[in-house]
């Protein structure tokens, strides 16, 4: 009988522990608010259960509530693993990587970074300022919108059609009216970046900029990241993507060539 009830009370715990997850996991990949009465409809969970595990997270700084709005958002310590995840990302693969987007940064004049996958989302994880005066200032760490980011769609067009789906989950936002927000239409054009290895953004986020990316192989063959140019919209022409192709990916075979 004892034992019984204890492996009710494992059930229970572990049950709890996953409602718990599931509410920090609905908050990603962009950390929009939410009230206890949207999370409980969007997870199927009771809304006393959604109120009650809220009021243990926000009590371990996990979430945090908007005194305006009441809406919930991630709070300090989800912030805190975040970014000691961030900092752990592969970093033979940084340090691999550094040399060779310097130079593709000199030979190109723009600006160069890496994206790379981690989890189900996409993250800049290093980044080489351009010598140009007008240059694109990458934000090392931040998560990117995959329908829109070059190397999120080169990543995720060879990826695993698990992990594809599971990134797709997420919904995609609108910046412009260039912005693709239908799956449909983006799994066409990831059809296409699997057949070119080559993937742009041409104005979908910010309308006065362009960028290229390719992809970087795991020593399994599989998408370990991307090298990505970007810079403003007049300079980055199709014309200059165009001569940026060679370029570019033999800056991400060297890289790959390294991690074997």
């Amino acid at each position: 009988m004892e034992n019984k009830r204890e492996n009710r009370q494992k059930t229970a715990g572990s049950s709890s522990a996953e409602k718990a997850l599931n509410i920090l996991l609905a908050f990603t990949p962009y950390n929009n608010e939410m009230g206890t009465t949207e999370l409980s409809k969007k997870l199927a969970i009771h809304k006393s259960t959604v109120s009650r595990l809220i009021k243990q997270l926000v009590a371990a700084d996990f979430l945090q509530q908007n005194p305006f709005t009441r809406k919930y958002m991630l709070g300090k310590s989800a912030l805190k693993i975040g970014n000691a995840t961030t900092r752990s990302l592969d970093s033979r693969l940084l340090t691999v990587a550094q040399p060779y987007l310097n130079r593709l940064s000199q030979l190109t004049g723009e600006s160069v970074a890496l994206e790379m996958l981690s989890g189900t989302n996409i993250v800049l994880a290093l980044h080489v300022e351009g010598p140009s005066h007008i240059r694109f200032n990458f934000q090392q760490g931040e998560q990117v919108p995959i329908n829109v980011a070059a190397g999120a769609k080169v990543i995720l067009a060879h990826s695993e059609p698990r992990l594809l789906e599971r990134c797709l989950q997420q919904g995609f936002s609108r910046f412009n009216e260039n912005t693709i927000v239908l799956k449909k239409e983006y799994r066409k054009l990831l059809k296409e970046i699997r057949k070119t290895a080559i993937a742009y953004d041409k104005g979908e986020r910010y309308k006065d900029t362009h960028a290229m990316a390719t992809l970087v192989h795991s020593p399994d063959g599989g998408p370990k990241a991307a090298v990505v140019i970007a810079g403003p919209a007049f300079r980055l022409t199709n014309e200059f993507l165009e001569s940026a192709i060679i370029p570019l990916k033999k800056t991400a075979e060297e890289i790959s060539g390294h991690l074997f």
